[in-house]
């Protein structure tokens, strides 16, 4: 099933976000990877991905054009119609390519010269697979709750404690690590460090399996040594960098979960005017047409607030306004999650039985869209965001 690009027509995209759309949704159908092993199919969608230069925008080219990216800076259209399509054909893919961003996002933002340039271009290659470790046991969406600490002693940083739910835990190369350095100031006593795979006292074979596979572990530090050059960014100024990290690309999220959704209206699209019953087709009972359409708007209503929240990010960057879109990217994640599993669990009902066979679409994206609403900000914390925003306007 190939992704439509009707909608690269609407004025949200130029014609740099139409190329890649167009160009992706031509390439994507073609590859085929056994997904049966995620942490096998993971790697090799990393490889594939960076070796046909996808992930090249998930970092910037910079000042010299010598960090790898396809893009002077971070885009976030490109990010949303990249998950967008890779979604739609497969969520192991787009979670392949989203880590390698969000798992780097911070060395693009605060990394040094040197930091960045012996990590980014290898992410953009494939060469290293990116992971981002913020939460913890008891800090999710409570950062500031992080117990994980960091203590200098002359030149050198010793870690304890740990991190869970990490994507691409026990797979990837380096870890973006968010640790307190002063315990006694909340969110304004994080610091970020960059922490190689191999580094000594680090652990990550502790493995988290989940409804939709996907590689996850949680990663436990035991007097961890690291080098002064590994901290990210200012000294405390850590919460401020992962927040905006994900400000970035919060609104891939939802790109994602517009693939899915897209896919799913498909599916029940095809199925419904294929399946046979009563001496006509699903698609002619005007129950079927009902739900067709408000599938139809669920997506759509959705597709439009993920575009704004990446074009409001996007126009700050180009007019140097570098306006916080914190707001508008929460609106995205909730509506296009919410939207997606709706427009999903309809799609499923629609397929009746056949909808809950383990290896249909349907059945799949059903177990694939539930993480969405819970990442990068649970719904009940973009209600928050979104509520608090209003209120100060």
């Amino acid at each position: 099933m190939v992704p439509s690009t009707s909608h690269l027509s609407l004025p949200f995209f130029d014609d740099v976000h139409r190329g890649i759309g167009q160009r992706l949704a031509a390439w994507i159908p073609q590859q085929h990877i056994d997904e049966s092993d995620d942490r096998l199919a993971c790697k090799e969608w990393v490889q594939l991905l960076g070796a046909s230069n996808w992930l090249r925008y998930c970092v910037p080219a910079g000042s010299d054009g010598k960090l790898g990216g396809a893009l002077p800076k971070l885009d976030s259209r490109a990010l949303v119609i990249l998950r967008e399509t890779l979604a739609f054909h497969s969520p192991l893919a787009d979670f392949a390519f989203a880590m390698q961003g969000l798992g780097s996002g911070a060395i693009t933002l605060a990394g040094t010269p040197a930091q960045q340039a012996a990590y980014l271009p290898l992410v953009a290659s494939g060469k290293k697979i990116a992971a981002f470790a913020l939460s913890e046991p008891d800090a999710g969406s409570d950062a500031g709750a992080m117990s994980t600490s960091a203590v200098k002693v002359g030149d050198e940083w010793t870690i304890n404690g740990s991190k869970t739910w990490i994507s691409n835990g026990g797979i990837a190369d380096f870890y973006v690590t968010f640790v307190k350095t002063d315990h006694a100031a909340g969110t304004r006593g994080i610091t970020a460090f960059i922490v190689d795979a191999n580094a000594q006292g680090l652990d990550t074979s502790e493995h988290i399996a989940v409804m939709a596979p996907h590689p996850l572990a949680t990663l436990k530090f035991a007097n961890c040594k690291l080098d002064a050059a590994t901290q990210l960014g200012a000294l405390h100024g850590g919460f401020k960098l992962a927040m905006q990290t994900l400000d970035i690309f919060r609104a891939s999220v939802a790109g994602a979960a517009l693939g899915m959704a897209r896919r799913a209206l498909a599916e029940a699209v095809s199925h419904s005017k294929q399946r046979k019953m009563f001496g006509q087709t699903l698609a002619d009972f005007q129950l079927t047409q009902a739900k067709i359409g408000e599938m139809a708007a669920l997506v759509d209503s959705a597709a439009l607030l993920t575009y704004r929240a990446a074009w409001f990010r996007d126009e700050g960057e180009r007019t140097g306004a570098n306006t916080r879109v914190t707001a508008e990217a929460a609106m995205a994640k909730m509506t296009a999650t919410e939207n997606a599993q709706r427009v999903i669990d309809m799609a499923l009902q629609m397929h009746g039985g056949l909808g809950v066979k383990v290896g249909t679409k349907v059945e799949s994206l059903y177990r694939d869209i539930r993480s969405l609403r819970i990442y990068e900000g649970a719904t009940e914390v973009q209600q928050l965001i979104i509520g608090k925003a209003v209120l100060q306007s």
